[in-house]
Order: C-alpha cells, then structure tokens, then sequence
C-alpha cells in the first residue's frame, strides 16, 4: 500500500472515530437529560477558591474545605480510586476520587463523565505520598457536557490557522497561550497608570466618521440607512483628539480599535488597536522623550525588566534611544543624499538607478521614503527613532523652520518595525488646507491611503490649536515585542479570518 493511500485511511478512520465519539457523548446526555440530570439546566455553582491559590498557599490550605470547578483534562482509572486533572482559570490541580466518599451511584454517574466536560469539586486539599498537591474529592457535580473531544485526544490542535479560528479551544489546550493574553492586558493597563498619572484624560471619540482621514491608509467604508450617507470607519484617532486641544483640553489619550481595508500579514490586521496622546504647548522631541520612557516603564512593571529577548536577539529598552534623520540614515546605507536633490525628477531617476518601483504621482519626498524602506528600515533592530520625514508623507506635521520640505516627525522602530509615530503637529490652518488638497490630488490620481479634505477639522484650526506634541502608538506590536510573539495574531485573541470554505 503506498503512503498516500496510508494517510488517507489513518484520515478515514479518525472521521469514524469521531462520529462514534459525537455519538457516544450526545447519547450520555440525552441519557443524563432523560434521568433528570440535565448538566445545561444548572445556572451557578459556588466557587471558594481557585488552583492558583491553593497552590501557592498550600500550608494554610492543607485539610481545608475548598469548593472548586473546571474543565477535566485527563483521568487515571485505578478501579475504586481514580484520579483526574481539573483545570480553571489559573491552572491545574490533581483531584483524588474514591468509590467510599462518594458512594456507588455517584461514582458510577462519574465514571460516565468525560475528558473536556466541566466540573464541580468539594473536598479537602492535601498532598499525596509523592508531594504533589491535590484534592480529596467528597462532592462531585457535572455542570456542562463536552459533546466535542479535545484535541489532544487525537493529534493534538498543531494547525495553526485552526489555533488562531478556534482560540476557544486553543486556550483550553495550549495553556501558554493565555500568557501572552495575560501580558496584554496588564500592557495596556500599565499604559493607562503611566498616561493617567502624567495628567492625560483617557477620552473616547467616534468610529465612524464622515471623511477619512488622519493616517495614510485604505479604509472601510459603510452606509447609514437613516441618514442615507457613507460613513468610515476610522483609519485613526487624531483628528478628532486634536479637535479637543483646540476645545481647551491640553493632555488627552485614547485606546480603541481602528480600521484599515489593506494586506495582512505577520505586523498586519484589518482592526488593530492603536493608543493616540496629544500634548499642548510641547512638540516632538517632547514626544520622543514621553515615548521612550512610556515604554520602558511599560516593560519595567510588566516584564520586570528592560532587557528582553525578541527571537533571536536582545533589545535593550535601558538604553538612550538612538535619534538619527531619515535623509541621513539613507545616505549612510546607499550613498544617496537626499538633501540635494532639489526637484521631483532627479528623485525619480535615482530611484530607476536603484531598481526602487515609484507611482506616477510620487514626488521626492515619497522616493526618499521608499528608498528608506528598501536600505534601512529592517536594519533598525535596537530602538531607534528616525526623525525629519518629507512633507510629502507627512500632511498633519508641522514643517521644519530650518528646512520647509521636511517636517517635526519621528517613528520609532525597534526590531525592524515601526512601533510608534509623532508629531510636531501642524496647527495653521491655510497650511493644513493646502496639504490636505495636496492629498484630494493624489487619491484623485489613485492612491486610495491619501486623506480626504477634512473641511471641520479646518474650521477647528482656524479657531486657533495651541502648539501640540502628538504620538500614536500601535498597541499590537508593542504586545508582540513584549511577549515575543512572532505575529500579530499571536497577541489578538480573535484575528480577523478568511471563512473557512464548506
């Protein structure tokens, strides 16, 4: 027999194996359910304690009564006497089981139970004769039916497209994987102690919004019936947090969800979560200065530590970042100094020298940041801020008064990625309008990331917007760093994904 025809049988047999198994349980619950027995009709169980707990705090817990429940992950049948694991929210214990505790017709109704069915446990903690801490079960109830295996009970879940669809059982199996949930989430709280002890007022703005705008990106668009418009779902939260600074407000944050309609890949899903922070009367060195101690602090209240390992290599948070100017950097990797060239021409025959594809409406600036891209970006492993970008990428920065074709913009890159975006932000007005028009002209030529013409935010500026630093932060990637986590949608519990085909 070939081996093709192997896999295909071992294939057929797991299917049957399976319907057997679907089988089996649904009738152990329809037999349950005809007994009166129904596990779905219970609606709460009292819990006192938790593994963790018990754990950690065995001697005060030792031949205490605890009221504990949980998924079973494995059972030991050793005739009258069996043993199981239960594992909760906070990990996993030994539980002893015994024909004289419970009596008979219990144990048999338990011996009917089944890997993955979710369990309540009274008894008492103690350790056994090989030290490990467990349960002397003396009251066993069943409080939901598994009616689908584990896993683990065939191959184990490997696929993994199957672990990001199915996170749900993911958890349940790969118990690491709730670490860098975990992570995540003091990550963001941490952020907020920071923000919020600096002064800033966590805000909530829209998500739909009438024009897009705020970043360079495609976005979703949706219709409102009553309204009868299109509406976006935002690409960015500035424009509106800026419209707070013009209203007063000098230091304000906001943590929420975005939108971009654009590839995905390892760095890249379509709703993402982005942390945005405006600072009056500061500009981007102030934010380069917040940003690097953000993220340090960050570091040293979750991780415990500021050197930490991503892959193959170890960054150092302690450190000075490094402060370098674009221009200057792709000098240094390709020769090419960008500060003289003078027109949009000599930029675009350097890039055919370079073998560096350019759009048609692509003028210097855009070319010096595709050179970027090609010579530099993934070289910045330690954190590195690359300051000074071409006002061409740039329409909501503020220009450099030494040299007007470049702006107050930095992006902190760390691992060959950007991590972080800053502004001095640009608050006049006739120069934002001409900007903005500068962009209506490219996505009329066909760049579907440019802005919009954003005719109330103008209006906003023309009330008057003090100076004002502002920084944007993407929250997935700064997880990803801090966990070591390969991809993006290692640290979204729910990534967005293609339906899997019928």
């Amino acid at each position: 027999m070939s081996e093709d025809n192997l896999i295909v049988n071992e294939q057929e047999n797991d299917e049957n194996n399976l319907s057997e198994i679907l089988m089996i349980r649904r009738q152990k619950l329809y037999d349950l359910q005809q007994a009166g027995k129904n596990p779905f009709s219970l609606v709460k169980y009292a819990v006192t304690d938790h593994v963790d707990d018990i754990k950690e705090n065995f001697e005060s817990y030792e031949n205490k009564d605890v009221s504990v429940a949980g998924r079973i992950l494995s059972r030991r049948d050793m005739g009258k006497a069996n043993f199981i694991d239960l594992a909760d929210e906070s990990g996993r214990i030994q539980v002893y089981i015994r024909i004289d505790d419970i009596g008979e017709d219990m144990f048999a109704e338990y011996r009917k139970w089944d890997i993955g069915d979710i369990v309540g446990i009274k008894g008492f903690v103690f350790r056994t004769r090989r030290g490990e801490i467990s349960i002397h079960a003396k009251e066993l109830v069943l409080l939901s039916k598994s009616l689908l295996p584990l896993p683990e009970k065939w191959h184990g879940l490997k696929d993994q497209d199957l672990r990001y669809r199915q996170r749900y059982v993911d958890l349940i199996v790969n118990p690491s994987v709730k670490d860098a949930f975990v992570k995540r989430s003091l990550i963001i709280s941490e952020i907020r102690n920071y923000l919020n002890g600096a002064s800033f007022l966590e805000v909530e703005t829209p998500m739909l919004h009438n024009t897009a705008g705020g970043a360079n990106a495609r976005p979703f668009i949706t219709h409102h019936n009553t309204l009868d418009i299109d509406l976006y779902l935002r690409v960015a939260l500035e424009l509106h947090l800026k419209r707070l600074i013009v209203g007063g407000f000098e230091r304000v944050y906001e943590i929420g969800r975005v939108f971009r309609n654009e590839g995905m890949d390892t760095r890249h899903n379509p709703e993402f979560t982005l942390l945005e922070l405006y600072q009056a009367y500061t500009d981007y060195n102030g934010m380069m200065d917040l940003t690097e101690d953000l993220i340090r602090s960050v570091a040293k209240k979750v991780l415990g530590k500021t050197v930490i390992s991503y892959g193959s290599v170890t960054i150092d948070l302690d450190k000075p970042f490094a402060r370098l100017s674009m221009a200057e950097t792709v000098k240094q990797a390709c020769g090419v100094d960008f500060y003289t060239v003078t027109d949009d021409d000599t930029a675009r025959a350097l890039a055919k020298q370079h073998h560096i594809k350019y759009e048609t409406h692509h003028k210097k600036g855009d070319i010096l940041n595709l050179f970027f891209e090609k010579y530099v970006e993934e070289s910045l492993i330690q954190p590195t801020f690359i300051m000074n970008h071409p006002v061409e990428i740039s329409p909501l920065a503020k220009r450099m008064p030494s040299n007007p074709d470049y702006t107050e913009r930095f992006e902190l890159f760390i691992v060959g990625r950007e991590h972080a975006n800053a502004f001095s932000e640009l608050n006049d007005p006739i120069d934002q309008r001409g900007r903005f028009e500068e962009q209506a002209i490219k996505k009329s030529k066909g760049d579907d990331e440019a802005n919009e013409v954003d005719e109330d935010f103008l209006t906003a500026l023309e009330y008057g917007m003090p100076p004002t630093g502002g920084l944007g932060i993407g929250v997935d990637r700064l997880v990803m760093l801090l966990t070591d986590s390969a991809s993006i949608r290692d640290v979204l519990l729910f990534p967005t994904m293609k339906p899997e085909s019928k």
